[in-house]
């Protein structure tokens, strides 16, 4: 028993560490370049251009950011603001890179994929980074079509969190003719004429019955806004459940629809989990779904049903639009179906997990729930391994 107390006393120790273990969490371009006020117009065109939340959307993420003299610089080209959303976009990385990092490049250098890439608007090569370690230090930057632009310098590390964001600056903006290059401005989006041309005329029609719904959908068009639009079968085959919803219930299942930021089909696939809806923001309540990828499919589940996107309808920053074979339920507004093992024995009297949500628990609060072991870093799984060894040995030498 002696010897075991030893044992048990460090398992406890270790538990304590594991529980106070800092918790993975996500990263706020805005606040972080807010710290720095020599930013302030870098900082502020991300926002305008909508590349702030798309930087917070990303796991993975390295920021290259100018000073606002190097702004002035850019400014005085008097570019379109579609324009500068291309030329901003050069200077965020899909990778992760620190300072350090950048020091130690294999054979000294590396060629880095930028959001003007992926975005699509960039063709062949443009929109990949150019990084090079020189002797002494000096890390540059410079794009494929520079057409003999010189290259940018890194001049120090502004914030770093590990394998997540890095925000570098450096020493000019990164010239390219295409980045630069006029961008055509896109035509106002009729949502309900769009949505009735490409088989949501049944979506649409409920939507225009609804004006107060509808104006918050078009109000969100210019800012950024996702729609799953269900099919007009999917929506004729749930209109016996819609008629049995109340008014505030009609309107937070059609608001359920929506989300209030701009999600191409690549954001969706690469930044699977919690989706914040229209309904959540009017609503008060929860009103979540996750989006997950299987396979090539991209899947909404809403733990009462789960829909497939079937087409990509609009995909037009600030807006995108995705038809989908399911009318999403909210859990708030609808009972999650219980599986039922006809093998298993009779389930215990008490609540079920699956019960329907009481009046003191939110649906959301219990998924996340679900999902908090999901959060916890390597170091912290490591913890909770040792622990478990730990108490299995005082066990063993109880015994």
């Amino acid at each position: 028993m002696q010897r075991a107390v030893p044992l048990l006393a460090a398992s406890l120790l270790l538990l304590a560490a594991a529980a106070t273990f800092p918790v993975a969490r996500g990263h706020n371009i805005t606040k972080i370049l807010a710290q720095h006020p020599e930013f302030s117009t870098f900082n502020h065109y991300l926002s305008a251009t909508h590349l702030a939340s798309e930087i917070n959307r990303r796991l993975t993420i390295t920021v290259l950011a100018v000073d606002n003299a190097g702004m002035a610089d850019l400014l005085a080209k008097h570019l379109s603001l579609l324009t500068l959303r291309n030329v901003l976009a050069l200077h965020i990385l899909s990778d992760y890179y620190s300072s350090r990092k950048l020091h130690q490049l294999s054979r000294g250098s590396t060629i880095s994929s930028s959001v003007f890439q992926s975005s699509g608007h960039a063709p062949g090569t443009t929109g990949y980074i150019n990084i090079t370690d020189h002797r002494r230090g000096k890390v540059t930057f410079i794009t494929e079509d520079a057409g003999g632009a010189p290259p940018a310098v890194l001049v120090k590390s502004l914030k770093e969190i590990p394998y997540n964001i890095s925000i570098l600056q450096i020493s000019a903006i990164l010239s390219s003719p295409e980045a630069e290059a006029p961008v055509a401005a896109p035509a106002p989006v009729n949502l309900t004429v769009l949505l009735a041309k490409k088989g949501c005329k049944a979506f649409a029609d409920l939507l225009l019955a609804r004006p107060d719904v509808l104006q918050i959908f078009e109000d969100n068009l210019d800012v950024g806004l996702t729609v799953f639009c269900p099919s007009d079968g999917a929506v004729r085959a749930f209109g016996p459940k819609y008629k049995n919803l109340t008014d505030d219930g009609k309107a937070s299942l059609l608001l359920y629809h929506g989300v209030p930021a701009f999600y191409s089909p690549q954001l969706l696939k690469t930044n699977n989990g919690f989706f914040t809806t229209l309904a959540t923001t009017t609503r008060n309540k929860n009103f979540h779904y996750t989006v997950r990828t299987d396979g090539d499919a991209i899947t909404v589940k809403t733990r009462v049903v789960t829909a497939t996107i079937t087409s990509t309808i609009l995909e037009q920053d600030p807006d995108a639009v995705y038809a989908i074979n399911k009318v999403l339920q909210p859990r708030e507004l609808f009972k999650i179906p219980e599986v039922v093992d006809a093998d298993a024995p009779a389930p215990a009297s008490k609540k079920s997990k699956h019960a329907a949500a009481g009046p003191e628990e939110s649906p959301a609060d219990q998924e996340a729930s679900d999902n908090s072991a999901l959060s916890l870093n390597a170091a912290g799984r490591w913890l909770t391994a040792a622990t478990a060894a730990t108490l299995a040995a005082a066990v063993i030498v109880l015994v």
